[in-house]
């Protein structure tokens, strides 16, 4: 295919060379209004609607987890006023846990150790809180879920009443469970004790851990409101036993339903200390950068400005968001950052665009060749990373969403600011550079060739410009040091074939490297990342995930649909699906199951000799159910649901154990198994658990990175051929688009970042990123009108390539504040936005000049305007 120009080309060309060329004679009108309107959006920010409900921004809106539970709820939602049992909740309501281990040894059974769980007991149903308009006073006996008439309560601890025959071994526990012989409580231990090692005979030898549960009332919004507030005390009371020292013997590690909730906001609180740092070091760069030997032609100023310009896009663009009442969320604060370096890039483009113009034009005509020549660079850059986050505004998960909105409207108003308020800002610049006036002092100078009598000082600090009498002095118009290093340096070697040579066996290399990665990427985003590295969470995490994994998820099986259980067959149908979950190797014994059906139906027979009942037929089944088995204190009368006449039972439900789940993957396997289950049953069933809500990521977060990057290579593609009118020229940019994606994802893996929400937002980013450097490149280099393939080399990293060093630099600059945030949500942006920017710098500057060189198109030229 030729390598005409396109119309596009030609429109966007010819369009602003018009707009820079008024710029140039009105600049006011153009830095006014872009001041104005971003006061104006401003005012959005007091609309802003902080959201942190984890559950909310990192699971899927409509996962399958979330339409299970709406089918648990409509049957069996869950009465925390006077019928609470926690195996059976749907939500994780307001509580507090603790698990416990001992500070001597690995052996909870100790007298000592349950006198201290007493007295952590104590101290947690004694936290008090005020709360209401009349500040009344509510301690854990007033506010917490019930069951009946009782309180939920930690039946493990009444073992002190016969905790000194257990350590004398004159009375032995039994593993899973046994009657306390002075309360009569049935103690569960799976519940309560983690990691517990048996012997033959399934009596207790150790207990390494244990854990306390405290559940309060959250039936209605305002006692949500009011547990949260406990959980708050809860949280206060045990770490400060914890922190004093109180304890000799026992070491607690503590959690509520908010700990996620705070640790988000405390991961938003601590970034917010280095925005200042981050953005007075990015301008620091960018001034120096943007100086020169030559102070008339030296731009210190028009970089800072890059950074307001982008700065003020950016507030802009979040206020108009939330003034479209879209939520904010903590990991927003990244976007600024990653903005500005997106606004600085562009500012780059134009300065080096500025720069090769001739310097005795005028100042409008300046500026209409400035912006004609970089208006199709930055044009495809901020499409593509428009492009990009919108592919993100796909995904299922609402955190993804979200940012991609914020981020979506601060990249818009970034490019407009940048061709109006930072162009305006160049045409002010330009004037005092015809006037050869100093950059920073704005004073009139000297060029050099006239400053051989001034002083040393004067010829360093403060000569420059041009002679107006000889304006082609060679004295008076050196060139660029670092743009001149790109060409006679970089582009010397990238032209030696050994040097490409060495290049594609480099590339190759990290090919190699990127899939070996794949091979080892982990799945899903863990709880205790979501948490501070200094966390108290970390601890609690850390010991659930250690002790308590051999049992860790009661789920719930419902039945949904009319059926008539006194018909043997069904009752056939239900016990072989149970039998089926029980198989499941993620499924414990039989003796884990909870199944109203099972234990009925066998009670009966049992007794059928002197009960003298029948369940024969639907009537006399469900007449003896509800006189024999759904008494109130039964937990079984919250397994079964009838239609409004009791006459049928229109839902039902039987509890299965899951038995060592040891990590994320296993976790991914066991929905999995448990769902196909469902599917393959010719029964109306599902099976749930709270945490399946989160469960869902795993499921989509692959396919949906998989989708995201290919759709968005593709439209990249054809993005590329719009505006760069060569086949082979965008089929090179989508192979590196597809190279530095691959990349990324391969090297985060062996850099210890998941395949989660966090990194699939950068995934979504790094498509927008890695089109920036190559497509600069390659549109420079359709566009040189060069003849030899050496010197359309030259060229283009004479003009590109102090950008791109520029451009990754400053970018890789404004994130690298995120390694003190102590916060994984923002050490993985580091990681990922480190990584595309390093592999598309490296892209663009070495790797497509070389594919180009050998295999791009022939030259071709461009009228100007």
């Amino acid at each position: 295919m030729g390598c005409g120009v396109t119309c596009v080309d030609n429109l966007l060309t010819r369009s602003f060379y018009k707009l820079g060329v008024q710029i140039g004679h009105t600049p006011g009108y153009f830095l006014i209004i872009p001041v104005l309107l971003t006061l104006l959006c401003i005012t959005g920010y007091q609309q802003i609607h902080y959201q942190m409900d984890p559950e909310y921004l990192f699971s899927p809106e409509k996962g399958p987890g979330k339409m299970e539970r709406q089918i648990v709820e409509t049957y069996f939602k869950m009465n925390y006023t006077s019928r609470f049992n926690p195996t059976r909740i749907t939500r994780p309501g307001r509580f507090g846990r603790v698990i416990v281990i001992p500070k001597h040894g690995t052996n909870m059974l100790s007298v000592e150790v349950w006198k201290e769980l007493r007295i952590l007991d104590g101290i947690i149903k004694n936290a008090t809180i005020l709360y209401g308009e009349e500040n009344t006073k509510y301690t854990y006996e007033d506010i917490c879920a019930r069951w009946v008439d009782h309180c939920f309560e930690n039946d493990i601890l009444n073992l002190d009443y016969i905790m000194e025959e257990v350590v004398n071994k004159t009375l032995n526990l039994t593993f899973p469970i046994m009657f306390n012989p002075v309360t009569w409580d049935a103690h569960t231990f799976p519940v309560y004790f983690g990691g517990t090692v048996t012997n033959d005979d399934g009596i207790i030898i150790s207990v390494p851990s244990l854990q306390l549960a405290y559940f309060v009332n959250a039936d209605t919004k305002n006692q949500d409101a009011r547990g949260a507030v406990w959980e708050e005390a809860f949280l206060a009371a045990v770490g400060a036993a914890e922190d004093s020292g109180m304890f000799q013997h026992i070491s607690t590690a503590r959690f509520a339903s908010r700990t996620l909730d705070i640790e988000l906001e405390k991961n938003t609180q601590g970034v917010v200390p280095y925005f200042g740092s981050t953005f007075v070091v990015m301008a620091i760069f960018s001034v120096l950068t943007c100086m020169m030997a030559d102070w008339v032609r030296s731009k210190p100023l028009l970089g800072l400005l890059g950074n307001v310009s982008a700065a003020m896009a950016t507030i802009a663009g979040f206020g108009l968001a939330m003034y479209c009442g879209i939520d904010f969320i903590g990991i927003n604060l990244v976007s600024p950052l990653l903005m500005c370096s997106i606004g600085i890039d562009d500012t780059f483009v134009m300065l080096a665009a500025w720069r090769r113009t001739p310097v005795t034009m005028s100042v409008p005509e300046r500026m209409g060749h400035t912006m004609s020549d970089a208006a199709v660079s930055i044009t495809i850059t901020s499409i593509t990373d428009m492009v990009s986050l919108w592919i993100g505004m796909l995904s299922p998960f609402p955190s993804i969403q979200i940012f991609c909105l914020y981020s979506s409207f601060a990249v818009g108003l970034i490019f407009v600011w940048h061709i109006t308020f930072f162009a305006a800002c160049m045409v002010l610049a330009g004037y005092s550079e015809s006037n050869n006036r100093h950059s920073l002092m704005c004073i009139k100078v000297k060029p050099v060739s006239m400053s051989d009598k001034k002083n040393c000082l004067y010829r360093l600090f403060c000569s420059g410009g041009i002679n107006p009498k000889d304006p082609d002095n060679p004295r008076d118009n050196p060139e660029n040091g670092m743009m001149v290093f790109f060409r006679d340096s970089v582009a010397w070697c990238v032209n030696q074939w050994p040097f490409k040579v060495l290049v594609l066996l480099l590339f190759a290399a990290y090919l190699a490297g990127a899939v070996y990665g794949l091979t080892n990427l982990q799945e899903g985003l863990q709880r205790r990342k979501l948490s501070r590295a200094d966390s108290y969470s970390i601890e609690f995490y850390d010991r659930e995930d250690f002790y308590f994994r051999e049992f860790p998820y009661r789920m719930q099986v419902i039945l949904s649909g009319e059926l008539n259980y006194s018909d043997p067959l069904i009752q056939e149908q239900v016990e072989n699906l149970t039998q089926t979950f029980e198989a499941s190797p993620y499924i414990s014994t039989p003796l884990y199951t909870e199944s109203w059906l099972r234990s009925f139906v066998s009670y009966v027979r049992r007794n059928q000799d002197y009960l003298n009942v029948s369940i024969d037929t639907e009537e006399s089944f469900i007449k003896t159910l509800n006189e024999l088995w759904l008494f109130k204190p039964n937990p079984f009368s919250l397994d079964v649901k009838f239609n409004q006449e009791g006459t049928r039972i229109i839902a039902s439900r039987f509890m299965i154990q899951a038995v060592n789940i040891s990590d994320g993957n296993m976790e991914k396997d066991m929905v999995r198994d448990l769902r196909r289950i469902c599917h393959e049953s010719h029964l109306n069933v599902s099976v749930f658990h709270p945490y399946f809500v989160f469960f869902d990521q795993f499921e989509l977060v692959r396919p949906t990175s998989i989708q995201s990057m290919m759709v968005g290579a593709t439209i990249m593609m054809v993005i590329s051929y719009i505006f760069i009118p060569n086949f082979l020229c965008s089929l090179w940019v989508a192979l590196c688009i597809i190279s530095i994606e691959l990349g990324v994802a391969g090297y985060m893996a062996l850099w210890n970042v998941n395949l989660d929400c966090i990194s699939m937002i950068n995934l979504i980013m790094c498509i927008g990123y890695s089109v920036d450097f190559t497509a600069h490149i390659c549109y420079a280099y359709m566009s040189s009108k060069q003849e030899k393939v050496e010197d359309r080399v030259k060229e283009c990293l004479y003009s590109l390539g102090l950008p791109i060093f520029q451009g990754s630099v400053s970018t890789i600059l404004g994130v690298a504040a995120l390694i003190f945030a102590q916060s994984y949500i923002f050490l993985v942006f580091f990681k990922m936005i480190f990584l595309v920017i390093f592999f598309g710098a490296l892209h663009g500057m070495f790797v497509l000049p070389v594919l180009l060189s050998w295999f791009g198109p022939g030259s071709c030229s461009r009228k100007k305007p």
